[in-house]
């Protein structure tokens, strides 16, 4: 029988793990969508961040996308506390010491606020008396927490974290909890289509 290779996009939700299953209950991957029962996600957002999920059954494109020597791009939407002056966006674009080790160069801007983004639930914290901004951050590493740590290690902790796009695949309208299921994703990373 043909291996059928399935693509789905999802909008993980603030507050729910990128897995099927978890023992303390917590909302998991598995109650956003009946998924196929070989389909995985590739890669992982932390609890507190949101955004784009890709998941799949093609092997060959989960280990392109798991194994660093890709180094694939990931963009995220950042809201921070404060606004980051021109030197520390410099840092972070060239690198910051999180855990002992630099953090390869990023591409790292301030942009207007999103228009487009819905409202988290629950809504960040806010303080009246400390602005917040949003940065554009694209990586090609994927060290845990990085971008909050990138963020706090210059001053400007992470208040919402929003991935939305992974390559040439992208968040677009999808709201959270949504999933879509979509044709080959036709990656193209370092000149090499998956």
């Amino acid at each position: 029988m043909k291996h059928i290779l399935k693509y789905y996009l999802a909008y993980k939700p603030y507050g729910m793990l990128t897995q099927f299953t978890d023992e303390q209950g917590r909302k998991t991957l598995a109650d956003l969508f009946p998924f196929p029962k070989d389909v995985y996600p590739v890669g992982r957002l932390d609890m507190d961040s949101e955004g784009l999920v890709l998941l799949t059954n093609d092997k060959k494109l989960n280990h392109m996308l798991l194994n660093p020597k890709f180094a694939h791009e990931r963009e995220y939407l950042v809201q921070v506390e404060g606004v980051p002056s021109k030197e520390a966006i410099k840092k972070l674009c060239d690198g910051v010491l999180i855990e002992n080790k630099l953090t390869l160069p990023a591409k790292v801007k301030l942009v207007d606020p999103p228009k487009n983004i819905p409202e988290r639930t629950p809504p960040i914290r806010e303080r009246k008396n400390i602005p917040t901004s949003w940065l554009s951050i694209s990586l090609i590493e994927g060290r845990n927490r990085q971008v909050r740590k990138m963020t706090a290690s210059v001053g400007y902790p992470t208040l919402r974290l929003i991935r939305i796009r992974i390559e040439n695949q992208l968040l677009k309208d999808l709201k959270p909890g949504e999933v879509r299921e979509i044709k080959t994703p036709a990656i193209s990373v370092k000149g090499k289509q998956f």
